[in-house]
């Protein structure tokens, strides 16, 4: 099983505006809602791919039961806790002649509510997979990756971990099974900017030097590293194509990974599958069903993507 946790979740507005212009009156020529939050894209994947999954984090309000209401009609098995105030925040994806975003703040997380989500957690079991995903609210500190992994230390899940900044740095002391920054997190680590694969593999076998097991780093256009606890190095091309919506991509290329990996334990073909997942997703208005994936998945060579 590959569980979720998605701390603040939200409800994603896209919105398609032709001749945007700032400070004026603009009309949408599309929009639509979608139930967003790093974790849940995830587990949305996953469900699309045929992967067991489910959902974890909190929800509030009216905007929180839609968010809940549009996983349940797509069938991503759920298993949130209501938070007694608030509304879950409301994401604004801006689509003109470049992708703008708003973020929303969300709904405070409360102690009771925090007791609840352990509760939860206490269900998974040895060699589950837990991703850990996106940003924290202010209401809790920002130490709970790591609280978490501290607490199941023991159980030996397979942590994996999508963050960024010192909540990503702080997790690296409990040994992540996985961790997937992109290429621009990976960087601000550091203090400088990567542009080539060359660079971004250096600098992430210094991650393993405190302490990940595996990094999965996506750069965009330019596919994917991934740097093995074994100490093998693969590295694959991202196909090429208009990118229609990068929100998600990289949640995808995780989902498109663990199902691999978790079903083969073939690295090389887990990279694979991760990258036609992100662009299958990249290449379409929303995030990428199975057969999208297995179109991209279908085109890599039989060929070693060993660098």
């Amino acid at each position: 099983m590959i569980y979720t946790l998605t701390l603040n979740p939200a409800l994603d507005y896209f919105v398609k505006v032709e001749n945007y212009q700032s400070g004026q009156v603009n009309r949408a020529s599309q929009e639509k809602l979608l139930a967003g939050g790093k974790g849940l894209n995830v587990s949305t994947v996953l469900h699309h791919l045929g992967t067991e999954t489910m959902a974890l984090g909190f929800l509030a309000g009216y905007t929180g039961a839609i968010v809940s209401a549009l996983l349940k009609q797509s069938g991503v098995p759920q298993d949130f806790i209501l938070l007694p105030q608030g509304n879950t925040r409301i994401n604004i994806k801006l689509h003109a002649k470049e992708e703008t975003e708003i973020n929303g703040i969300g709904a405070k997380i409360d102690e009771n509510s925090m007791q609840e989500l352990y509760e939860k957690l206490d269900i998974i079991q040895e060699n589950d997979y837990f991703v850990l995903a996106g940003s924290i609210p202010d209401s809790i500190p920002d130490s709970i990756y790591c609280d978490i992994m501290q607490r199941y230390q023991e159980k030996n899940i397979k942590f994996v971990v999508d963050s960024s900044g010192d909540v990503l740095k702080k997790t690296l002391a409990y040994h992540p099974f996985l961790i997937k920054p992109n290429h621009h997190e990976l960087g601000e680590l550091f203090g400088v900017k990567l542009h080539r694969p060359a660079e971004v593999i250096k600098y992430a076998q210094k991650l393993q030097e405190w302490g990940a097991l595996n990094i999965l780093v996506s750069m965009a256009e330019k596919g994917a590293v991934l740097i093995c606890e074994n100490g093998e190095v693969y590295q694959q091309r991202a196909f090429k194509g208009e990118v229609i919506n990068s929100a998600g991509a990289g949640d995808s290329m995780l989902a498109g990974f663990l199902t691999a990996y978790s079903k083969t334990g073939n690295l090389a073909q887990s990279l694979n599958l991760g990258i036609a997942s992100g662009s299958a997703s990249a290449f379409s208005e929303t995030l990428a069903t199975k057969e999208q994936i297995f179109y991209y998945y279908k085109k890599f060579a039989q060929s070693d993507a060993k660098a």
